[in-house]
């Protein structure tokens, strides 16, 4: 005979497409009833205009049926009350009811990587977008923060549409691709400038940081805006361990204003992880290279930096001028995901796994061990 219980260990394989937890774990099944091979299910969705309504209803009736005994189901669908909504955030929050930024916390082991370029139109976001997905294509859990406040261009970059769940204060990040991803651009009217001075946009970057649900992040991305602004120090103070990757062209223009973008370590304590060449050059039907934007700027700004910093910043890659680059992005699927053996995808994929594997730090991390007097 079917068993409530039988149900319930069923329901507990399905996972909130937001949340990525199991729906028994975070008090989304409010009851299980049995009348004779008919499994009544009470579900309680965490917002009345939930997104994965639909979603969610199909999980769980396919889950149901899995139940030995079970043949049809029926769903009753409610909306968490605002006690059951208080408990789910202090739940997501690790037991704390206000927001706190989770990658600051002691034992936290994300590892954040701040792109930041000198100037705009280095390809900065497309190379964010890319080593994010292919960091995600991985099996890693990533997040990508939009802190290009003025320019953001992730959403578009990731075929994100439409705004983040809202758990009252909490928001629940949109999903794509297997990427957590934020942006102003989820709440901006299309076609409508963000006006904001400094003090708005560190709250804006605190906010995304604290009142965003990340979850178990492996890997958080972060698109700085070009230059040394008012966000970068924001990111600095919120975030004292994130590393910053610097992404120049070839051409000294570029290259020289990038050095300044990897400089602010020298105020910021903050560790250059290494520089990201890209539209190195465009590959020619006979096999030659055209060196469009000029040569050797990565390697120029590696130089300087290793020398301005004291310590070695390497030069990661070098990503050559790729059509299938540009259209990817524009269609809302980063080239490693639509055309993974162009060649910049091809390099894109190198220097993400490259991040992905590069040995962890110690400094400024709790050990864990407290010490004993003799």
């Amino acid at each position: 005979m079917p068993t409530a219980e039988l149900v319930n260990d069923e329901l507990s394989k399905v996972i909130d497409p937001e949340i990525r937890r199991p729906i028994t774990e975070i008090g989304m099944v409010r009851s299980i009833d049995i009348d004779g091979s008919t499994a009544v299910i009470g579900i309680d969705l965490t917002t009345q205009g939930c997104p994965m309504r639909d979603r969610i209803t199909t999980d769980v009736e396919e889950a149901a049926l899995r139940a030995d005994g079970i043949d049809s189901v029926r769903i009753e669908l409610g909306v968490m009350s605002d006690e059951q909504r208080h408990g789910l955030r202090a739940k997501l929050r690790g037991g704390k009811a206000d927001p706190v930024i989770p990658f600051t916390q002691p034992g936290n082991l994300t590892r954040i990587y701040a792109i930041a370029s000198g100037k705009g139109g280095v390809g900065k976001s497309t190379v964010t977008a890319n080593l994010a997905a292919a960091m995600a294509a991985d099996g890693l859990k990533v997040g990508v923060l939009d802190a290009d406040i003025f320019g953001f261009s992730i959403p578009g970059m990731l075929g994100v549409q439409g705004q983040p769940t809202r758990i009252d204060d909490m928001l629940l990040p949109p999903i794509a691709h297997d990427i957590k991803a934020v942006s102003i651009g989820m709440f901006v009217p299309a076609g409508q400038p963000v006006v904001w001075r400094g003090p708005m946009l560190h709250r804006a970057v605190e906010q995304f940081l604290a009142d965003v649900f990340w979850g178990d992040l492996d890997i958080l991305l972060l698109d700085l805006p070009p230059g040394t602004g008012d966000i970068a120090i924001s990111v600095a103070q919120l975030l004292p361990h994130a590393e910053l990757v610097v992404v120049t062209t070839p051409q000294a223009a570029a290259s020289t204003v990038a050095e300044r973008a990897g400089a602010i370590a020298t105020q910021t304590s903050q560790n250059v992880v290494g520089v990201i060449e890209n539209m190195a050059w465009l590959d020619q039907p006979d096999g030659s290279r055209l060196h469009l934007f000029g040569e050797g700027g990565g390697a120029l700004v590696s130089e300087h930096l290793s020398a301005t910093l004291g310590t070695s910043v390497p030069l990661l890659g070098q990503i050559p001028l790729d059509i299938a680059a540009r259209e990817a992005g524009d269609a809302g699927v980063p080239a490693v995901l639509r055309d993974a053996e162009s060649p910049a995808a091809v390099e894109l994929r190198r220097i993400a796994r490259a991040l992905a594997t590069r040995q962890r730090g110690l400094a400024g991390r709790s050990l864990g061990v407290t010490p004993v007097r003799s």
